[in-house]
């Protein structure tokens, strides 16, 4: 084996895993209180800068070494998501700026649907697990928007159950990555495409 045979070949752990993970529990506890159960707090805040953040952002650098466009910008783009939502809540409580509109609220979270609208399509060519992921958050995306532009707290706590729904299959799917890719086989069926 050459140098450079050697130094193009990969060993660096699946990001998939954690991703995905970092995305779902974060996404289920959110929804948790969008459904009505607990009040805003700091354990969400929490999540939302460390692992549904920073976690999201670590595994999207690493899918960039493994060549992985797809996942390089969803998980950094849902990491830089969590973060910009934990920054729309906390910087007015802080008296930095003040709080974002309902309205503006909509539009944030319906230009994150639109992009997630595109990055469902790509996961036609993946698995049907993240179909799932995906399909479900596009939904979440735009429920919670039109709860924020119409004021319909009962929109919301319909988004609250669907993203636990949506996020529980993120967690799904991470989990499957995992133990198949640790046991050596399929435990945990994702339905990949075969190209």
């Amino acid at each position: 084996m050459t140098v450079q045979e050697y130094s193009l070949q990969d060993k660096s752990a699946n990001p998939a895993p954690l991703g995905l993970l970092g995305f779902g529990m974060t996404t289920v506890l959110l929804n948790i209180h969008n459904a009505g159960f607990f009040e805003m707090n700091s354990m969400i805040f929490g999540m939302g800068i460390f692992y549904g953040g920073l976690a999201q952002i670590i595994a999207g650098i690493m899918e960039s070494k493994k060549n992985n466009t797809f996942g390089f910008t969803a998980f950094i783009s849902y990491g830089f998501f969590w973060l910009t939502l934990v920054g729309l809540l906390v910087m007015p409580k802080l008296g930095w700026i003040d709080k974002a509109s309902e309205i503006s609220m909509a539009y944030y979270l319906g230009m994150w649907g639109i992009f997630t609208l595109f990055l469902f399509f790509g996961t036609f060519k993946i698995s049907r697990a993240l179909q799932v992921v995906f399909g479900t958050l596009v939904i979440l995306f735009f429920l919670l928007a039109y709860g924020d532009a119409t004021g319909n707290a009962g929109i919301k706590i319909i988004a609250g159950y669907e993203g636990i729904f949506c996020g529980a299959s993120a967690i799904y799917t991470g989990m499957a990555s995992l133990l198949n890719e640790v046991y050596g086989r399929e435990v945990m069926p994702v339905g990949a495409i075969k190209s």
